[in-house]
């Protein structure tokens, strides 16, 4: 498998090894250094990437839909028949098979699925409103609206999805659907699998006639790399998965810009969990190892983790702590992605456990075999200690671990007047509720609609299905974009900007604007096939 990497990115249809600073992937199960090393994008070859893709804009803007699903299909055929990619995935990842091979399905899903979104067609928002000469006072005129293309993407690969959320992810996959080239900042905790799948996309593009600037592919663990992709003048778009941190640093520095652009940033979220009472009373010991479950989904490094579950202070919750500690003392330690990531989450762990009222329920036992290991850890404590540390407890802790609260008299109102107004933006909040708590649930839900993307009842948030309906976004600092989704096919709107035309002769309408067009469209105020 190394003998088929030589250490590339690629740049606009070139392999070429980068200029800047040396580094390696690290195995993070037993530390060992990866080879082979791999070198940062000069600024340099940065530009080259950058106005590669403005270069290309024109031509692929202008390719046909099919031309375009063509494109994202070849992708998807393309990384199912990949024979290396598995295996670097899981040296550099520590991720295993059946996780592998889940990712792979999902990321190549995602391809078809905009493909298919691309041929379908109604993601253009056609309306055409047909002029009226005789219309008085004034003549009414012909408009017609269309989404074009904002222009050339930068999307950063996430650590957590090395896939599904990296350099064939849904970020390129819908950027590319919605004809914007893409230049990709693969993460450096995974270079190998990056270069693998970059060079897919690459042959993918010359395989169909595009623009080779279409794609490009740098590298480089220095935040000076990430602000000289950002705050390039080509650059129209930003999406990234990662750290509040990081992601700030990118909203800023976009924002700085002579030209500011848009960053969709999917950042952080500690995805509250709401159990009601006759849910406790119901299924107590069902709840508590169902959340273990979703915490060690992944060893809790997904966005969508549960991290805070608040359950009624009664006898019933005993029984669903009790459960839960179960499950985290009897899971087995595993491998996180990284040596920082396994650092920062210990570091959260210690925090929990350091807060007074903070009872650590149940740990898992170590694996000192592994170089970046993790711990599942369960926490309780009561109401009141959650109110007073709220600055300390209701943050994300990026790993296996989960804080009960115990509320006490009323659950709801407590919630909705003490709780509530302390948690920040989510990607998502779960309510369990049996039919005897749905009129407090109602009132809950009038509340977590303002606060989280997803509402998810009598489940768990981990899993998030890719289709037209899925919302996987959130107000702040969930993302930096409420408005949006990075998962389904609404993702292609933030790479979409309408324009209309007014009284433009038929013949310098874009076809999908002239009378007729064949797809979905509104004319004059009604859906037509």
């Amino acid at each position: 498998m190394t003998d088929a990497l030589t250490g590339s990115m690629f740049l606009a249809g070139r392999a070429e090894a980068g200029a800047g600073e040396i580094f390696h992937a690290v195995d993070p199960a037993t530390g060992a250094i990866l080879d082979p090393p791999y070198a940062a994008a000069s600024p340099t070859q940065i530009v080259t990437a950058v106005t590669g893709a403005h270069a290309a804009l024109a031509e692929f803007r202008s390719a046909s839909r099919e031309t375009r699903a063509a494109l994202l299909r070849s992708i998807a055929d393309r990384l199912d028949a990949d024979p290396d990619l598995a295996g670097r995935v899981r040296a550099e990842t520590g991720i295993g098979p059946a996780r592998i091979a889940g990712e792979r399905a999902r990321t190549s899903n995602q391809l078809r699925t905009f493909a298919d979104v691309v041929t379908e067609g109604s993601y253009l928002g056609v309306r055409i409103d047909h002029g009226d000469p005789g219309r008085t006072p004034l003549p009414k005129p012909d408009l017609r609206h269309r989404f074009i293309p904002i222009g050339p993407v930068a999307v950063f690969g996430a650590s957590n999805f090395p896939l599904a959320f990296s350099v064939a992810g849904g970020d390129t996959a819908s950027a590319l659907a919605a004809g914007c080239p893409v230049v990709v900042k693969a993460h450096e905790a995974h270079p190998g699998t990056s270069e693998i799948v970059g060079r897919i996309i690459t042959e993918a593009v010359a395989e169909h006639g595009l623009p080779p600037g279409t794609f490009s592919l740098i590298a480089g663990p220095s935040p000076d790399t990430a602000t000289a992709l950002v705050t390039h003048p080509a650059v129209r778009a930003v999406a990234f998965t990662g750290s509040r941190r990081a992601g700030l640093a990118l909203t800023v520095a976009a924002q700085q810009r002579a030209l500011p652009i848009p960053v969709y940033a999917e950042m952080s979220s500690i995805n509250p969990v709401f159990v009601l009472s006759g849910a406790l009373a119901a299924r107590a010991a069902e709840i508590g190892a169902g959340l273990i479950r979703s915490v060690l989904t992944g060893f809790g490094q997904l966005c969508t983790s549960p991290g805070l579950v608040f359950v009624p202070d009664d006898p019933a919750a005993t029984a669903l702590v009790e459960s839960a500690a179960e499950a985290v003392s009897a899971a087995e330690s595993g491998c996180m992605l990284t040596r920082r990531t396994a650092e920062s989450f210990a570091a959260g762990v210690e925090q929990f456990a350091t807060v007074p009222g903070v009872r650590l329920v149940a740990r898992a036992a170590p694996d000192d075999r592994l170089a970046a290991g993790c711990r599942p850890a369960l926490f309780e404590t009561d109401l009141a200690t959650f109110i007073r540390h709220h600055e300390d407890l209701a943050v994300e802790v990026f790993g296996a671990a989960a804080l009960i609260v115990r509320v006490p008299g009323d659950m709801v109102p407590c919630l909705r007047e003490d709780v509530l107004p302390l948690l920040e933006g989510q990607l998502t909040a779960t309510i369990h509720a049996e039919a005897i708590d749905h009129a407090g649930a109602a009132d809950l839900l009038a509340d977590l609609e303002l606060l989280a993307g997803r509402i998810v009842f009598n489940g768990w948030p981990t899993g998030v299905e890719v289709n037209d309906a899925v919302i996987h976004g959130g107000p702040f600092p969930a993302t930096t974009a409420p408005a949006t989704t990075s998962v389904g096919t609404r993702a292609i709107e933030r790479f979409l900007r309408p324009v209309a035309y007014q009284d433009a002769p038929p013949e310098l309408l874009p076809r999908e604007l002239r009378d007729d067009p064949g797809l979905w469209h509104r004319v004059d105020g009604r859906f037509s096939p």
